[in-house]
């Protein structure tokens, strides 16, 4: 969280240098500004502004798509261990207690996740172990069983195995780091060019300025922050809470 604020104040000040830049430059000049100057600066603000707009639309497509998951992900498990019903009563106990466990070492790895990475990793690896662990055992119990009872148990243990996969892509998903780079420097070319415009009075215009920054900096912040919702405002592990609530029913 400190980080994200450091971030997003070093954003607004290095916005305003550029535009005390642009200015000082225009002032140095002392250039008429030409017609042909408002085509470049309509095609760099017009180029800033789509860039903006698909990267606020694909974060927020991303976030949605996160917090979906943890839908599908809790559905996947509880079918799962409603249906270690259909296997053999002297099989049951042991598979219910690892199925808490397993649910316990996911709620662990995403709660460290951006706290203690190492505890996290740490979990995921139980996770993984407990996965392969279920699944032995439920095939074997349900070998035992009707035919039918195999499906259904072997249907849902594939489903809550793929989406731990789904979801850990899609932790990893963001957009490549060219795209960030390329969003800062067109916010800086901006900055210079709207320092350079308001150059021509020779006074600083400060709301113009810290206003311009802040808008900026806010729109540029969301999208990061949207990109890792465990660790900014923007969070969706308060979805988590479906989870939780599935494994409180487990007791």
């Amino acid at each position: 969280m400190a980080i994200f604020l450091f971030t997003a104040l070093f954003i607004v000040g290095l916005l305003m240098a550029s535009m005390e830049l642009g200015r000082r430059v225009r002032l140095r000049s002392r250039e008429e500004r030409s017609s042909g100057l408002s085509v470049i600066d309509g095609a760099v603000f017009g180029l800033m502004g789509l860039i903006l707009g698909f990267s606020f639309s694909g974060g927020i497509s991303r976030f949605e798509a996160r917090r979906e998951l943890i839908v599908q992900e809790t559905n996947a498990i509880g079918t799962a261990w409603l249906r270690v019903d259909l296997l053999p009563e002297a099989a049951q106990p042991q598979i219910r207690d690892d199925y808490r466990a397993y649910l316990d070492a996911r709620l662990a790895f995403y709660t460290n996740l951006i706290p203690d990475r190492v505890k996290a990793l740490e979990e995921l690896a139980l996770s993984e172990n407990l996965k392969k662990k279920i699944w032995t055992e439920s095939v074997a119990a349900a070998k035992t069983a009707s035919p039918a009872a195999l499906g259904l148990v072997v249907g849902s243990l594939n489903e809550m195995i793929d989406i731990t996969t789904t979801r850990l892509v899609a932790l990893q998903t963001h957009p490549p780091v060219p795209i960030y780079v390329t969003l800062l420097l067109l916010a800086l070319a901006s900055s210079v060019i709207a320092g350079f415009g308001m150059g021509d009075t020779g006074k600083r215009q400060w709301l113009h300025t810290v206003v311009y920054a802040a808008a900026l900096t806010l729109t540029v912040y969301t999208i990061i922050d949207l990109e890792f919702p465990r660790a900014g405002i923007i969070r969706v592990d308060r979805y988590d809470q479906a989870l939780v609530d599935l494994r409180n029913s487990m007791n």
